[in-house]
Protein backbone atom coordinates (compact mmCIF):
# COMPACT_ATOMS: atom_id res chain seq x y z
CA UNK A 1 0.00 0.00 0.00
CA UNK A 2 1.46 3.34 -1.11
CA UNK A 3 1.01 6.04 1.53
CA UNK A 4 2.87 8.83 -0.27
CA UNK A 5 1.33 12.19 0.58
CA UNK A 6 0.17 14.02 -2.49
CA UNK A 7 0.53 17.79 -2.40
CA UNK A 8 -2.84 18.49 -4.04
CA UNK A 9 -4.75 16.34 -1.54
CA UNK A 10 -2.89 17.88 1.40
CA UNK A 11 -3.44 21.41 0.08
CA UNK A 12 -7.21 20.93 -0.23
CA UNK A 13 -7.37 19.32 3.22
CA UNK A 14 -5.48 22.24 4.76
CA UNK A 15 -7.72 24.69 2.90
CA UNK A 16 -10.84 22.90 4.22
CA UNK A 17 -9.47 22.98 7.77
CA UNK A 18 -8.61 26.68 7.42
CA UNK A 19 -12.18 27.43 6.31
CA UNK A 20 -13.55 25.46 9.27
CA UNK A 21 -11.23 27.47 11.52
CA UNK A 22 -12.45 30.75 10.04
CA UNK A 23 -16.01 29.67 10.69
CA UNK A 24 -15.12 29.00 14.32
CA UNK A 25 -13.45 32.42 14.66
CA UNK A 26 -16.21 34.35 12.86
CA UNK A 27 -19.37 32.25 12.88
CA UNK A 28 -21.96 33.04 10.29
CA UNK A 29 -22.56 29.70 8.52
CA UNK A 30 -20.92 30.92 5.30
CA UNK A 31 -17.39 29.55 5.59
CA UNK A 32 -18.80 26.29 6.92
CA UNK A 33 -20.41 25.44 3.60
CA UNK A 34 -17.31 26.41 1.65
CA UNK A 35 -15.32 24.19 4.00
CA UNK A 36 -17.64 21.29 3.18
CA UNK A 37 -17.04 21.98 -0.52
CA UNK A 38 -13.26 22.03 0.02
CA UNK A 39 -13.53 18.77 1.95
CA UNK A 40 -15.47 17.20 -0.91
CA UNK A 41 -12.82 18.39 -3.38
CA UNK A 42 -10.18 16.84 -1.11
CA UNK A 43 -11.92 13.47 -1.38
CA UNK A 44 -12.40 13.77 -5.16
CA UNK A 45 -8.74 14.75 -5.71
CA UNK A 46 -7.65 11.83 -3.52
CA UNK A 47 -9.87 9.36 -5.40
CA UNK A 48 -9.13 10.71 -8.90
CA UNK A 49 -5.42 11.50 -9.15
CA UNK A 50 -4.21 13.67 -11.99
CA UNK A 51 -7.02 16.26 -12.06
CA UNK A 52 -5.75 19.61 -13.30
CA UNK A 53 -5.74 22.50 -10.87
CA UNK A 54 -8.22 24.36 -13.08
CA UNK A 55 -10.66 21.46 -12.89
CA UNK A 56 -10.16 21.27 -9.11
CA UNK A 57 -10.88 25.00 -8.76
CA UNK A 58 -13.99 24.75 -10.94
CA UNK A 59 -15.16 21.77 -8.89
CA UNK A 60 -14.64 23.78 -5.68
CA UNK A 61 -16.64 26.73 -7.03
CA UNK A 62 -19.49 24.52 -8.22
CA UNK A 63 -19.60 22.51 -4.97
CA UNK A 64 -19.39 25.74 -2.97
CA UNK A 65 -22.38 27.21 -4.78
CA UNK A 66 -24.31 23.95 -4.44
CA UNK A 67 -23.55 23.64 -0.72
CA UNK A 68 -24.56 27.26 -0.05
CA UNK A 69 -27.80 26.71 -1.97
CA UNK A 70 -28.45 23.55 0.05
CA UNK A 71 -27.99 25.61 3.22
CA UNK A 72 -30.30 28.37 2.00
CA UNK A 73 -32.98 25.93 0.86
CA UNK A 74 -33.08 23.38 3.67
CA UNK A 75 -31.34 24.74 6.74
CA UNK A 76 -32.02 28.46 6.83
CA UNK A 77 -35.27 29.12 8.59
CA UNK A 78 -37.60 31.83 7.38
CA UNK A 79 -38.04 34.03 10.40
CA UNK A 80 -41.44 35.25 9.25
CA UNK A 81 -43.25 38.03 11.05
CA UNK A 82 -42.10 38.78 14.57
CA UNK A 83 -44.18 39.61 17.61
CA UNK A 84 -41.69 42.42 18.43
CA UNK A 85 -40.99 44.31 15.18
CA UNK A 86 -39.28 47.21 17.00
CA UNK A 87 -37.02 45.02 19.14
CA UNK A 88 -33.70 46.63 18.18
CA UNK A 89 -35.11 50.05 17.35
CA UNK A 90 -35.39 51.78 20.69
CA UNK A 91 -36.85 55.02 19.34
CA UNK A 92 -39.63 53.10 17.58
CA UNK A 93 -40.49 51.36 20.87
CA UNK A 94 -41.28 54.74 22.43
CA UNK A 95 -44.02 55.67 19.97
CA UNK A 96 -47.32 56.19 21.75
CA UNK A 97 -45.84 57.00 25.16
CA UNK A 98 -46.84 60.17 26.97
CA UNK A 99 -43.99 61.93 28.76
CA UNK A 100 -43.42 65.39 30.28
CA UNK A 101 -41.08 67.88 28.65
CA UNK A 102 -37.84 68.49 30.57
CA UNK A 103 -36.98 71.45 28.35
CA UNK A 104 -39.62 73.57 26.63
CA UNK A 105 -40.09 73.10 22.93
CA UNK A 106 -38.90 76.38 21.46
CA UNK A 107 -38.55 76.96 17.74
CA UNK A 108 -39.59 73.34 17.24
CA UNK A 109 -37.00 71.63 19.49
CA UNK A 110 -37.03 70.51 23.14
CA UNK A 111 -36.01 67.59 25.38
CA UNK A 112 -37.67 64.80 27.33
CA UNK A 113 -36.30 62.26 29.77
CA UNK A 114 -37.32 58.63 29.36
CA UNK A 115 -35.87 56.31 32.00
CA UNK A 116 -32.22 57.39 32.27
CA UNK A 117 -31.89 58.82 28.75
CA UNK A 118 -32.55 62.31 27.44
CA UNK A 119 -34.09 62.57 23.98
CA UNK A 120 -34.35 65.51 21.61
CA UNK A 121 -37.92 66.11 20.54
CA UNK A 122 -39.45 68.15 17.77
CA UNK A 123 -42.96 69.46 17.64
CA UNK A 124 -45.12 72.49 18.36
CA UNK A 125 -43.80 75.03 20.90
CA UNK A 126 -44.86 73.96 24.42
CA UNK A 127 -43.67 74.91 27.92
CA UNK A 128 -41.45 72.71 30.12
CA UNK A 129 -43.52 70.20 32.09
CA UNK A 130 -46.21 69.90 29.40
CA UNK A 131 -47.20 66.35 28.53
CA UNK A 132 -46.43 65.22 25.00
CA UNK A 133 -47.24 62.06 23.05
CA UNK A 134 -44.48 60.53 20.96
CA UNK A 135 -45.89 60.06 17.45
CA UNK A 136 -42.83 59.02 15.44
CA UNK A 137 -39.07 58.85 15.44
CA UNK A 138 -36.59 60.31 12.97
CA UNK A 139 -33.23 58.81 13.86
CA UNK A 140 -32.56 59.91 17.45
CA UNK A 141 -35.14 62.72 17.36
CA UNK A 142 -38.63 61.97 18.59
CA UNK A 143 -41.55 63.77 16.94
CA UNK A 144 -44.19 64.75 19.49
CA UNK A 145 -47.56 66.40 19.78
CA UNK A 146 -49.38 67.88 22.76
CA UNK A 147 -51.08 65.17 24.81
CA UNK A 148 -54.71 65.88 25.58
Amino acid sequence: MDLDLRFDVAAWAVFALALFGLEVLAPGAFMLWLAFAAGAVTVVVWLVPGLSFLLQAVLFVVLGLVSIQVYRTWFRKDEGPTDQPALNRRAAQLIGQIVPLVSAIERGTGRVQIADAYWTVSGPDLPAGASVRIVSADGMTLKVEAAD
